[in-house]
């Protein structure tokens, strides 16, 4: 099961003495904020430490947490579900709130941090994946670099996958001009192709030595 608090940050108060540091002028007016604010680079480390400290104050049960997203497992649905009861009740009384539209599960197949979960293998989501196999073919380098970007993430599904995009790299770098020949192409259409079939990865298992 997933659980996405609501507005976590939002539900985190600034410190009187603080909050002039976050003081902003808007159409001649002088605001200031008086809630952690979203867009500041410590919010997700104070975001998460605090999340985190709740959840240990409170004894949670075993589970996974990235800023406000948290993931449970167990196994068995009930397990899952007295896990995860169990952890909406240390937020809630932390002062979190929790919207029922961002709890999903128990199930077999979650999604979490934008990866597919489905019996302890990671894949690919399936929107990613027609996202990916719609794309067109780039026109210049920067939709070539956007089109690597978005790849990249799911290199650990494909085999060889330096190999097969490295036509791809060629005509990114800087001193080489863009020029989308059959080699590139071809890297392209492969790289959908992998995509599309990409293995599932689960935990190693070792044999006897």
């Amino acid at each position: 099961a997933t659980i996405d608090i609501a507005n976590a940050f939002f539900s985190i108060p600034l410190a009187a003495e603080c909050r002039p540091q976050f003081a902003f002028t808007w159409r001649g007016v002088q605001y200031t904020w008086n809630r952690l604010p979203q867009g500041w680079k410590h919010s997700p480390t104070i975001c998460h430490g605090l999340i985190q400290a709740a959840l240990e104050k409170g004894e949670a049960p075993e589970h996974l947490q990235y800023i406000d997203d948290i993931i449970v497992w167990g196994n068995t649905a009930a397990e899952v579900f007295e896990k995860g009861e169990k952890i909406i009740q240390i937020l809630l009384e932390a002062g979190f709130a929790i919207k029922k539209s961002k709890v999903k599960g128990p199930a077999r197949e979650i999604q979490f941090l934008g990866v597919k979960w489905q019996d302890g293998r990671r894949q690919i989501p399936t929107d990613v994946i027609n996202k990916i196999t719609a794309m067109s073919p780039p026109t210049n380098k920067k939709e070539t670099q956007a089109f690597l970007g978005a790849i990249g993430f799911w290199r650990m599904h494909i085999p060889e996958y330096s190999q097969i995009v490295s036509p791809l790299y060629l005509i990114t770098r800087k001193k080489n001009d863009f020029h989308w020949g059959p080699e590139q192409q071809q890297a392209f259409a492969q790289i959908k192709q992998e995509i599309a079939h990409a293995v599932a990865l689960g935990p190693v298992r070792r044999g006897p030595d």
